[in-house]
């Protein structure tokens, strides 16, 4: 089967598809064709040993994807062929084919495409844990989302708005600002404008509660003096590259928090976890409750290409890479 291949660390231009042989399916096994997988910024990082973790090569990257069952186990009891599945992979979703255990799998909907599934798994299910589990999100109450038109934020928006709260979207241009109110935001904002939080305030007359920061950098300061007094910031991630030093008087002078979303190390730790999360986003679904955000759909073929547009911020959305 073919699957995509880092051999040495670099640039997206130094991948290759390669031929290997198919995975060995042990009897709790599922064999699952790739439809689509799901491409976050980590991915990115991985392949050029810019992650925090470095992984051995050569590295097959790729977690999410969703895909139909072709082969089962002889101790599968709950899948069948040809149903749609998702799943997390710890590596190797960019391929034709990935084999997981049955009980790391999750039927999808019949009404949920194949790239809408792939989308979900780790941007949807550090949203939920974030504004749910850390930030005990309230209804009615307001959150910062900073970041909005990637997968991460665009994902952070329609659980927010799911949860009953109003999203003010933080994103550095027009076009980007237009998705974030296309996926639910109630307001947005230019951060990088010099003024922003000026901006911000105007369009949060009853105060900020909480703030949903996977960027880092020189916004996390200014976002966090922005909340109200009992706020909580979540840190997601670093997107801009640096790790941003809040001094802790802030805490102390505005009786907020900083709370750590590390929704990985939480489902490494107890695994169950994913099945409660990811089954709570996929009913949301099913009952309309939740609107799934845009996403940006490329060819497997195309995965050079549309890694540069990710690592550039060029993708407004979840890029997805179908088969």
């Amino acid at each position: 089967m073919k699957a995509i291949v880092c051999e040495n660390f670099g640039p997206p231009s130094a991948l290759k598809e390669i031929d290997i042989e198919q995975p060995t399916l042990k009897p709790n096994g599922v064999r699952v064709s790739v439809r689509a997988a799901g491409v976050g910024f980590v991915d990115g990082l991985m392949i050029q040993g810019k992650y925090q973790v470095k992984p051995e090569l050569p590295y097959f990257p790729g977690s999410e994807f969703c895909g139909e069952v072709i082969e089962c186990g002889s101790e599968v009891t709950s899948l069948e062929l040809g149903q749609s599945v998702m799943g997390l992979a710890s590596s190797g979703a960019f391929s034709e084919e990935v084999v997981m255990p049955e009980s790391r799998l999750i039927t999808v909907p019949s009404g949920v495409t194949h790239a809408i599934a792939a989308s979900l798994y780790a941007n949807y299910a550090t949203a939920l844990y974030g504004l749910r589990d850390c930030g005990e999100l309230q209804t009615g109450e307001t959150i910062l989302v900073l970041g909005a038109a990637g997968g991460v934020g665009s994902a952070c928006i329609t659980t927010a708005k799911a949860m009953g709260a109003q999203v003010i979207a933080a994103a550095s241009s027009a076009a980007k600002r237009a998705a974030a109110i296309r996926n639910g935001a109630d307001a947005t904002v230019d951060y990088t404008a010099e003024k922003w939080r000026d901006e911000l305030q105007s369009v949060t007359p009853n105060g900020l509660n909480l703030v949903y920061d996977p960027v880092g950098g020189d916004y996390s300061e200014a976002a966090f003096r922005s909340l109200s007094p009992g706020g909580r910031h979540l840190v997601v991630g670093f997107a801009a590259g640096s790790i941003p030093a809040i001094p802790l008087n802030l805490a102390l002078l505005k009786r907020s928090s900083i709370v750590g979303v590390d929704w990985g190390g939480e489902a490494r730790a107890h695994p169950e976890i994913n099945t409660e999360m990811i089954g709570t986003i996929l009913r949301w679904i099913e009952t309309g409750k939740l609107q799934p955000a845009e996403i940006v759909e490329e060819p497997m073929s195309n995965i050079h290409a549309a890694l540069d547009a990710q690592l550039a911020g060029e993708i407004v959305g979840k890029l997805v890479l179908v088969a």
